[in-house]
């Protein structure tokens, strides 16, 4: 397990995302929950009560922004608008890292609204580094690269999903967004040991941790997050957790979503996987060892 994580990346404990059926709920209930996740781009505006509540949330809770239209693989530039308003909802939050999807999805300034894979060259390595790069030093705060649920592979790749990672967050001298369930689902897709994607990341780097449900169809898996977490996933995630150390968990749920309260528990699952890892660190007093009782 890393001694240091990367950038000084804290393990929060365990999260959940924040959704406006439960805006009521959180304000007027004020549940104890360790951090909330929010979509950078629902609160990239002016004014209006997407802010009024943010604003609120920010008066009791921890907040971690998580970006949904960076496209970090895209060849076209960066959006300067869309960094600057990115800048400003970075300040109102103090988030303590950005995170954001390793895919593409613009082509000629049209947006696809859509997480697509990257082909895996050497190429791609390259614009996708410097493409964070320039967001970090931009907003000037951590960035952590997620890995996305796949459905199709390019011919063009030279490299697996998990090196391409790699080689990404080394030259971008970046963090990762680890999502265990992208992980299960892809490997059901294009067969592969979930295990040894988990096993091949570099753990010091890894910021944050996703977990979520899906779906399964008869011929593919599809990430829908509409769906409590299945068992081999909360396994794929106690793995992840104890080779990685205790980290920053956030529970997905963007679909047919439930009551706070469920939701809530789900997320809180993943506390017998982390204390488990914790009580593990936790030194131990030798057997028969005496403590000084001072008057």
């Amino acid at each position: 397990m890393p001694a240091n994580r990367f950038n000084g990346f804290t393990e929060y404990g365990v999260g959940i995302g924040l959704r406006i059926p439960h805006y009521r709920h959180i304000l007027e209930q004020k549940p104890v929950v360790d951090w909330f996740e929010i979509i950078s781009e629902n609160y990239m505006i002016d004014g209006g009560r997407p802010l009024a509540i943010l604003d609120q949330i920010l008066e009791q809770y921890r907040v971690v922004q998580h970006g949904v239209s960076m496209y970090f693989g895209s060849a076209q530039p960066l959006n300067p608008e869309h960094l600057k308003r990115l800048k400003t909802l970075v300040k109102r939050t103090n988030t303590p890292w950005l995170t954001d999807h390793l895919c593409w999805g613009s082509v000629d300034g049209r947006y696809t609204h859509d997480l697509l894979p990257i082909p895996y060259t050497w190429e791609a390595v390259d614009t996708t580094a410097e493409k964070i790069r320039q967001v970090r030093d931009f907003v000037e705060v951590p960035i952590a690269v997620e890995n996305v649920s796949s459905y199709a592979e390019f011919h063009d790749s030279v490299m697996t999903e998990w090196e391409f990672l790699n080689e990404v967050v080394e030259r971008a001298d970046c963090g990762i967004l680890l999502d265990v369930n992208n992980i299960y689902v892809s490997s059901v897709n294009h067969d592969f040991d979930p295990h040894v994607y988990v096993d091949s990341v570099p753990a010091e780097r890894v910021a944050q941790i996703h977990i979520a449900g899906h779906s399964r169809y008869e011929k593919y898996v599809l990430d829908t997050h509409d769906h409590p977490v299945i068992d081999p996933v909360w396994a794929l995630y106690e793995h992840a957790i104890e080779r990685i150390g205790p980290t920053a968990t956030l529970l997905e749920w963007d679909d047919k979503i439930p009551s706070f309260e469920e939701v809530h528990r789900e997320a809180l699952k993943a506390n017998k996987y982390l204390d488990k890892v914790r009580l593990a660190q936790t030194p131990q007093r030798p057997a028969g060892e005496l403590t000084e009782v001072r008057a």
